[in-house]
């Protein structure tokens, strides 16, 4: 049940798993071009898409490609509540249970061990787990990050609840000792990080994350560039894909070096892994991003691996486009890309970019085109 829920199509061949894909947004396309027509735009034949789909590009890693994993902590099968896992079930048919997630094809051993020794280090603790905020409890999700250098990043979340900061500290200093003097030093991390935190999701800013252990930062390597990754930083979740992402992106932008290439990430915290890729081929790339954290990280990334044509702006893209477009000289061409949450793109950041005559060209990277990103594609 829980492959079928995180991994849908593992039971297909690969190469029929692409061709399922491609299927989808086939239906993607020809829902547009029925939305188009509704509108008045009708430029070709029936039974036709409104655009050429391309083949769907395959992942050089088929399986435990996963460079980041999120687990949860509930309820297990056997109704401990001290389990660490992914969910399987729904709210509204009250099944929901956490299943030890040690069989799932896309998550890499280095995740599920971490995963074991946190489950492990819980089951010790005279601490609750918090499944409910306002029932009590302390111990919350783990996140592990790694990288093809070796590096492993984990994170624990914690709800302090009604503890003193002496009683916190004193759990902070036994889940370090388990990871570095017990037996979670079998998990050789990298980073060790700890965030209090009485919210389902919460920032650096909201509440810092504490270094218990190591390193500040992991690092990765992406298309002969080298990336500095902080706790809460977006990165692609599947390195080799992104490399084959930022790729075809570079070739379908043709843009060349008169060219400013515009990086517009509007909040999903990845600034610059797109623009400093391609920045070889630009004369320059400017970037915008609400997180400032992931401005911080894209800026040492780019003095890091010595690229000096790049510049980077803090604040919402609906806020910041439109004032950075309004000055820009329609003589030097501009190439955007989107690359937006699955929330999509704000109508104030559609309406620049549609206003801006220097754009010649704009690439849209969706995680979901079937969602939100079709309404910005009709705008």
């Amino acid at each position: 049940r829980l492959a079928n829920a995180v991994t849908p199509l593992w039971r297909l061949p690969y190469q029929e798993q692409l061709q399922v894909k491609y299927e989808s947004q086939r239906k993607v396309l020809q829902t547009l071009a029925s939305r188009l027509k509704e509108l008045g735009v009708d430029a070709w034949k029936p039974g036709e898409l409104c655009c050429p789909l391309q083949p769907v590009v395959p992942s050089p890693i088929i399986n435990g490609y996963r460079n980041k994993s999120t687990f949860s902590v509930n309820r297990g099968p056997d109704g401990n509540p001290k389990t660490v896992g992914l969910y399987v079930g729904t709210g509204r048919e009250r099944n929901i249970v956490c299943v030890n997630a040690n069989h799932v094809e896309n998550m890499p051993p280095k995740h599920k061990q971490v995963a074991q020794s946190y489950e492990e280090f819980i089951r010790c603790s005279p601490l609750d787990s918090c499944i409910l905020f306002h029932e009590g409890g302390h111990w919350r999700e783990l996140v592990v990050r790694t990288t093809s250098h070796g590096h492993t990043m984990a994170i624990v979340t914690f709800h302090p609840q009604e503890l003193s900061q002496e009683a916190v500290a004193v759990q902070k200093e036994a889940l370090k000792e388990f990871f570095t003097c017990g037996p979670g030093t079998a998990c050789s991390l990298t980073s060790l990080y700890f965030q209090e935190s009485t919210m389902t999701r919460c920032s650096h800013e909201q509440s810092p994350f504490q270094l218990l252990h190591g390193e500040p930062h992991i690092f990765e390597e992406l298309l002969g560039l080298k990336f500095r990754i902080s706790p809460d930083a977006f990165f692609q979740v599947n390195t080799g894909g992104a490399e084959v992402l930022y790729r075809a992106v570079g070739e379908l932008s043709q843009a060349g070096g008169d060219t400013v290439l515009l990086d517009v990430c509007c909040g999903t915290g990845e600034p610059g892994t797109i623009g400093l890729s391609l920045a070889h081929q630009v004369s320059k790339v400017v970037g915008v991003e609400v997180v400032e954290k992931a401005i911080e990280d894209a800026r040492w990334n780019a003095a890091f691996n010595g690229i000096s044509n790049c510049e980077f702006h803090s604040g919402k893209a609906e806020a910041v486009l439109p004032q950075l477009l309004t000055v820009w000289e329609d003589a030097q061409p501009l190439v955007a890309v989107v690359n937006p949450s699955r929330a999509g793109l704000h109508y104030r950041v559609v309406r620049a970019i549609r206003n801006c005559g220097a754009i010649r060209r704009l690439l849209y990277i969706s995680c979901k085109p079937e969602g939100e990103a079709l309404r910005n594609f009709l705008e």
